[in-house]
């Protein structure tokens, strides 16, 4: 068994399902990017059979990625898997991760299917994959929860077809480390051929313990890759997280006594970048990338880590990437300058008439803020990632007026397509009533499930303030982010952001892991 931990990033297929967390191909391409310099070693892109959206993005990441695998979800059909392999065609190297449920639960009640009729799909699944693509990771959906002796011959079936790497999902977050740990042990003592695939781990944070869950896979069961998330990003109670996983192996390297490939400096600007994309703000006592991770407020942790560092910190902040988010530009900055630090954000803009507009757009910026971070160069190509196609909606402008004892009003006008729209609306403050303003025009009828405002940088009034909005119709549920100084000219930005992907998103069939 190699002494490296294999890690497999899954922020782009199973954090994207999220409630709100979808996200579009640019954002998807300039987020894989990050992952490529962060050094993962597996980017899982997307699911390419559940919508041509998530296919495309799948095929731009495969045509872009050169340093890690990118891989593709397929459901055990010929027609997901095809499309998988089709979405792959560019890439340096590609994987096809294959998956059908193998719990008595999910077999009676959701595939309505025979254990008999599971093994033979599981293994012609894979039989099919394997005559595509020369990696084949196949997963036994909520294989916790399976019976064993079934498991272990349909996870005998798929090794003797071909399938490289055998994950065990805990899909509903219900294991406890030990006895993961233990189930990981058993099925690769039990399977006869289990030395013919590396094992992995998937596990969900439903009772809190995915991170612990894993590295017992990992320690006890001898598994030898994790699947995880950037924030631990993921649906329900989120997956795996990445920063935790990477820095307990790390730090514990005495106990664990694996090998990583990770570049642990870029885990902050990723940690970042995907907080900014999604909306989904990360809590300030997160370890590793919360904001307050290394910060001391107790007088005895002050004096003792101004004496000695290591008295109260087992990391350092500038290992994570913490140290590199300084002030980098500033209103007399220019254009190459401008363009360089892009290009060390792993941001990649398609044409120099688009950096000539974020140029544009930055200077602008720095003309009502003074100092520029690298979380607002973030904030502002996020904030104009949409493309010209997919955007409905845009602000033109915005004008409100707010005085105590008076109801607050709100002039918006914003286009529709080529449609400009005038809307006035007064309500309880200046953000209530740009957004009844905007809603008064486009009539969605979208219920507004979450608002929330986060400043971009700390330690200044001057921040950007970034808003998300998120809303929900007909079962659909978007997010929408939007950053300026002004909090209402950004309140109003998030609202049109999401109606923008209630207005474009497709269906998209669900997947599980």
């Amino acid at each position: 068994m190699t002494d490296k931990l294999i890690i497999f990033d899954t922020t782009l297929r199973d954090g994207e399902q999220s409630p709100g967390a979808s996200m579009t191909k640019d954002e998807k391409l300039r987020i894989a990017r990050q992952l490529e310099r962060l050094k993962v070693d597996v980017i899982e892109a997307g699911f390419a059979a559940s919508s041509n959206g998530d296919f495309e993005a799948v095929k731009a990441i495969a045509d872009v990625i050169q340093d890690a695998t990118v891989c593709s979800l397929a459901r055990a059909n010929d027609r997901d898997i095809g499309r998988a392999a089709e979405a792959l065609k560019g890439a340096a190297r590609a994987r096809i991760h294959t998956f059908i449920a193998t719990s008595e639960l999910h077999m009676e009640k959701k595939l309505r299917m025979t254990r008999e009729q599971v093994l033979e799909q599981a293994r012609l699944s894979v039989r099919f994959a394997r005559n595509l693509c020369g990696d084949i990771e196949f997963s036994p959906e909520d294989g916790y929860r399976s019976d064993v002796d079934f498991l272990c011959r349909v996870l005998e079936a798929v090794i003797a077809e071909g399938a490289t790497t055998i994950n065990v999902p805990d899909t509903v977050g219900y294991a406890v480390p030990e006895l993961y740990g233990n189930f990981i042990r058993t099925l690769r003592e039990r399977v006869p051929n289990s030395d013919k695939a590396i094992w992995s781990v998937h596990c969900h944070n439903d009772l809190g313990m995915a991170v612990a869950n894993s590295l017992a896979g990992v320690t006890i069961g001898g598994a030898r890759q994790v699947e995880c998330t950037i924030n631990g990003l993921g649906e329900r109670a989120g997956n795996t997280s990445l920063e935790e996983i990477v820095m307990a192996v790390k730090t514990r390297r005495d106990y664990f006594g694996l090998e990583l490939g990770v570049d642990a400096s870029q885990i902050v600007p990723a940690s970042r970048m995907v907080s900014q994309t999604t909306g989904f703000v990360v809590q300030p006592n997160k370890a590793v990338v919360g904001a307050n991770a290394f910060a001391h407020a107790s007088g005895i942790h002050q004096d003792g880590v101004l004496k000695a560092r290591d008295t109260y910190e087992i990391m350092r902040a500038e290992d994570v990437g913490w140290s590199a988010n300084k002030i980098v530009l500033g209103k007399l900055s220019g254009r190459n300058a401008f363009k360089q630090r892009l290009q060390e954000l792993g941001i990649a803009l398609d044409s120099e008439a688009e950096v000539n507009a974020a140029f544009a757009r930055f200077k602008d910026l720095a003309d009502r803020k003074a100092e520029i971070f690298d979380e607002d160069i973030l904030a502002l190509v996020a904030d104009e990632s949409v493309t010209k196609e997919q955007e409905h909606y845009r602000l033109v402008s915005l004008a409100q007026s707010s005085e105590t004892g008076e109801r607050p009003r709100a002039r918006v006008v914003f286009a529709a397509g080529a449609v400009e729209h005038h809307a006035d609306s007064d309500g309880n403050g200046p953000v209530d009533a740009s957004l009844k303003a905007i809603e008064s025009k486009v009539g969605s009828g979208a219920e507004l499930l979450l608002y929330s405002v986060n400043a971009i940088t700390s330690g200044s009034t001057e921040s950007q303030g970034e808003v998300t909005v998120r809303l929900q119709l007909g079962g659909r549920v978007v997010n929408g982010v939007g950053a300026d100084p002004d909090i209402v000219v950004a309140s109003a930005k998030a609202y049109l952001a999401a109606l923008n992907k209630l207005h474009a998103a497709p269906e998209r069939v669900a997947a599980q892991g």
